[in-house]
């Protein structure tokens, strides 16, 4: 299921953004950092400072198992190209990290230029691991990834065991699906508000529920929605959050969600609702501009800046939305697979 939602409140100049957002770990970081970041729910939290004057990145990874751990920078968001740093703990409390680099889709090999990755301290408690390290933020190795001003792309992976043998020279076993990607603005990231920022604030949301992906590496599937009717007088959205359910992460690409032209009118009982080209001819008043969006690796929860909220309801012309769904199927799952 993709659920998109808009949280609304009549006067912008009130919110209040926070300098936090969830965290799963039950651990408390070793130090006070700068950044954090929920990366999955319950499964990783990531910490982190950048030193400036050092030109280094403090990093502490927080990952629900007892197994190996890993970050990685890469230059695209996937496996080829990226440096990476593996961890973990052993039974008797003893802290490893290796430096590697991914040439491919694989197991990543020992970096063999220099050691650019550097474990600080670590720890494994109530089932989390938890690995403070540092790297500079460009180590000029080429195989490692400089960490510039601007996007980076960051990925990240862990196993249920460690290394075997548990040593200096350990080799990982295969992830499988426990991994993501997540792009931040490392240099530059300003943390999102917690959701209690919105708590308790009108909303409307479109659904995208139990819809069955077809058997083919990419969909784009498109819907029309009705705007909200609630809103008599004008009011403006202050942030969305993009819902996607933890089981289908791995299809959802990017969505888009377009204001329709407000001269079109549709028929309120039987909505466009379909396949993009099969469709085409109907959608087509809604295809030119944006309102918003959301990609693998962006925020869940995205505030809007204090002085440009989103108008809805009232006078505001617009009537109509289409959100524009783009799935990634390239295993071929059986067009039997629902999302929900």
């Amino acid at each position: 299921m993709v659920k998109l939602c808009f949280i609304l409140q009549c006067i912008v100049s009130s919110v209040v953004i926070e300098n936090s957002r969830s965290i799963s770990s039950p651990l408390a970081p070793f130090t006070t950092y700068k950044h954090s970041i929920e990366l999955q729910k319950d499964v990783a939290d990531l910490w982190w400072t950048v030193d400036d004057n050092e030109r280094e990145i403090i990093f502490e990874l927080h990952i629900n198992t007892t197994g190996w751990i890993a970050l990685g920078i890469s230059p695209a968001g996937g496996m080829n190209g990226a440096d990476i740093g593996v961890g973990w703990v052993d039974q008797i409390g003893s802290v490893y990290f290796q430096d590697r680099y991914a040439s491919a889709n694989g197991r990543p090999m020992f970096d063999n230029t220099t050691i650019d990755w550097f474990v600080v301290q670590g720890r494994e408690v109530s089932g989390w691991t938890a690995i403070q390290f540092k790297r500079l933020l460009d180590t000029c190795d080429n195989m490692d990834v400089p960490i510039k001003s601007g996007t980076n792309n960051l990925i990240f992976a862990y196993g249920l065991v460690d290394p075997i043998p548990s040593g200096p020279n350990g080799e990982i076993s295969y992830h499988e699906n426990r991994r993501g990607s997540r792009t931040l603005p490392l240099r530059s990231y300003a943390d999102p508000p917690s959701e209690d920022t919105f708590s308790g604030l009108d909303y409307f949301e479109f659904r995208l529920n139990n819809y069955v992906i077809p058997s083919t590496d990419t969909t784009y599937h498109c819907k029309i929605y009705k705007a909200s009717s609630n809103y008599s007088m004008k009011r403006h959205a202050i942030g969305h959050k993009t819902i996607v359910d933890s089981a289908n992460r791995d299809l959802v690409h990017h969505l888009l969600m377009y204001e329709c032209d407000p001269t079109t009118q549709f028929d309120d009982n039987n909505l466009p609702d379909g396949l993009c080209n099969t469709i085409s001819q109907q959608i087509t008043p809604c295809g030119s501009n944006i309102a918003t969006g959301w990609a693998v690796g962006g925020d869940y929860m995205v505030p809007f800046p204090k002085e440009a909220g989103y108008p809805v309801g009232g006078d505001f012309p617009i009537k109509y939305y289409m959100v524009q769904m783009h799935y990634d199927n390239p295993n071929l799952f059986s067009s039997m697979k629902p999302l929900f």
